[in-house]
């Protein structure tokens, strides 16, 4: 069997943490929720922080001149210094809150349609990879079109990697941005970033990277990257890193911040407003115009706290060792095929699977009958699914709750449904 030393210590006790773990569905099953790549679930920390806000703080930021406002501007500057310290940040300023991270990746992309030092044009290319989620291709697809720069894309091997013979042609001279999933939301694979970045940044590209699987498992300390290595701009969202939904971050240098142009207008987020023309406010509060999310940034800034507290490095140990499990488990059960590599200390918390002569969809539900939630489907990947021959698979996804008690009766779930479908 696995080794399962990794696993969080006093697990029970941090599963008390949160509430819903407490249900039972599907006519008095236990829950247990394995789709935690899809969203997570919330300690009472991140609930009771944002209640008490609404309850007791609850005002406009950076407007109202009053004890409430100044309460709220407080608290909501704060979950940002939160976020800085969560990522390592060498600045606070240079945390941009929006309300998830398909927002922040698409601000990355369409600034740079708009004129300006790093505006595309004809003759630049942007590199992507066959498994980014849909919303690091679609910005990238759009902002092309509209600037007649071309796309390009890393294809991927049959264990799942990204294929890198052709790094050094695909990267070239005419290379302007080169954006990156860190961890697949559907393979699980960890990327090399830092080779990636090293690569990008000596033909002078920009890189942008979506952290949205990475941040909730892999400790992330940005100014301690060499500067070849570290992203230009990185995106992730709260819902996955046990905080609410409705707020995400985009992390940017300096640098490169300072001279991207808005992306929206309106409120806060101007400097002066004249008739012929208006001036910006500096960074990060030039990319939130309007009344922001301010109950969800306060909630994401506890969820952030919240796992430093248990500590990231914790809780990468404890995705090791239940993923390895987990695959262990799923690789008995007759007929599963799973997508992506074998190796759990090459993988995040996510593993897309599919069993011959049942559909992704059936597989669900025949799970949630039983209590067990995953997820079936594309996983917004559709591109990574095509490359292996199917359209759909079965996702299971733990996080820092996941037991092994939890994995077992997944595998005894998909044992049920192969004879559920009467499956030789």
């Amino acid at each position: 069997m696995a080794d399962l030393e990794g696993l969080l210590p006093e697990l029970e006790v941090v599963r008390k943490d949160f509430p819903i773990l407490e249900r039972t569905v599907a006519g008095g099953n236990p829950l247990v929720y394995l789709d935690s790549a899809n969203t997570s679930q919330k300690p009472q920390v991140v609930i009771d922080a944002m209640v008490d806000h609404l309850e007791h703080h609850n005002a406009n930021i950076a407007r109202a001149m009053h004890t409430l406002g100044a309460e709220s501007t407080e608290a909501f500057e704060g979950a940002r210094d939160k976020v800085a310290a969560f990522l390592g940040a060498p600045e606070r300023d240079e945390v941009v809150f929006t309300k998830n991270a398909s927002e922040a990746l698409n601000l990355a992309a369409h600034t740079l349609s708009f004129p300006g030092e790093r505006q595309l044009g004809p003759g630049d290319e942007v590199v992507i990879t066959e498994m980014e989620h849909h919303s690091n291709i679609v910005p990238w697809q759009l902002v092309t079109e509209r600037t007649g720069a071309t796309l390009r894309w890393f294809g991927l091997t049959d264990d799942g990697r990204l294929d890198l013979s052709d790094i050094d042609e695909l990267i070239n001279e005419r290379t302007k941005v080169v954006s990156l999933t860190w961890v697949s939301n559907m393979l699980g694979t960890i990327n090399p970033v830092a080779e990636i970045a090293r690569r990008a940044h000596a033909v002078g590209a920009l890189v942008v990277v979506d952290a949205s699987q990475a941040a909730p498992q892999l400790p992330i300390d940005l100014a301690a990257m060499p500067a070849e290595e570290r992203p230009d701009l990185l995106a992730f969202t709260g819902h996955k890193v046990v905080g609410p939904t409705g707020i995400g971050v985009l992390w940017g240098s300096r640098a490169v911040l300072d001279s991207l142009p808005p992306f929206l207008g309106g409120g806060e987020m101007i400097e002066t407003v004249r008739m012929e023309r208006s001036t910006y406010a500096p960074i990060p509060h030039k990319f939130e115009a309007g009344t922001p999310p301010i109950a969800e940034a306060i909630g994401l800034g506890a969820a952030v706290e919240y796992l430093g507290h248990l500590g990231l490095d914790a809780i990468r140990a404890h995705e090791h060792a239940i993923t390895a499990y987990a695959l262990e488990g799923l690789q008995t059960v007759p007929g599963l095929t799973v997508l992506g590599p074998l190796e759990a200390t090459q993988r995040g918390g996510a593993i897309s699977f599919e069993i011959e002569g049942v559909h992704p969809h059936d597989i669900a539900q025949v799970l949630d009958s039983r209590g067990i939630a995953v997820r079936a489907g594309h996983h917004c990947a559709k591109p990574a699914h095509a490359r292996f021959g199917v359209q759909s698979s079965t996702r299971m996804s733990s996080y820092l709750y996941t037991t092994p008690a939890e994995i077992d009766a997944l595998v005894a779930g998909l044992e049920y449904t192969r004879s559920y479908f009467k499956l030789a």
